[in-house]
Order: structure tokens, then C-alpha cells, then sequence
């Protein structure tokens, strides 16, 4: 089954959904970059699961929330979703274009 997982398995969902998503309690936004991205710059209200040591069975229970995994430009999150999707989740939500494209849409971050 896994092998039948690629790229269109995975739907791009953009900053502006994705921080609405947040702030109404609908989205729950997994951080897949390493520490030494996360110490400099984090999204607010983001979990972190650095993709060194990504494990989907670990992921926190999204209690009804969507799933959307994040990095810097979008692939890290990509290959993140599709591990998730492999070991049988359904969490099929990436943040297209990453934390560039959250800076860039004028998000917040935290330093």
C-alpha cells in the first residue's frame, strides 16, 4: 500500500487557511524542522517534531483537529504526510511553501 502513496496524496493548504484553521481550533500544526531551525524562529501554537526523529506513532492525538505538518519551504512537510499516511494515518495536510510562505503572507512567528 505504501508504495501507492505519493505526492497527490498530499494537499497543499496555504498560510492564510492553515493560521484560520489554528485560531479556530480546527487545525493542529505539526513543525517537522530540526532544532537548530525551531531555536532561531517557530510558528505560534505549532507541536515540534524535528523530522530527524519524526515517528507518526508519536504524533500527539489531534483530538478531532486537522493534521497539517510544516518545515522552511514546503518538502520536509511533503515527506512528512506521507510517512504518516504510510503507517496509517490520515493526516494528508501539508502548509504549501513552509515558513517562508508564512513570513511572506505576514504571519506571526516567534523567536
Amino acid at each position: 500500500m505504501a508504495g501507492s502513496l505519493n505526492r497527490d496524496s498530499v494537499q497543499d493548504l496555504y498560510p492564510e487557511e492553515v493560521a484560520k484553521g489554528i485560531t479556530e481550533g480546527t487545525m493542529l500544526l505539526v513543525d517537522v524542522r530540526e532544532p537548530s531551525e525551531t531555536d532561531v524562529e517557530r510558528y505560534p501554537d505549532a507541536v515540534y517534531m524535528p523530522m530527524s526523529e519524526f515517528d507518526p506513532q508519536a504524533l500527539p492525538d489531534p483530538a478531532g483537529k486537522r493534521v497539517v505538518f510544516a518545515c522552511r519551504s514546503g518538502n520536509r512537510s511533503v515527506t512528512a504526510s506521507l510517512a504518516a499516511q504510510s503507517a496509517g494515518l490520515p493526516y494528508n495536510a501539508h502548509l504549501a511553501g513552509g515558513i517562508k510562505a508564512w513570513k511572506e503572507a505576514g504571519l506571526p512567528t516567534e523567536t
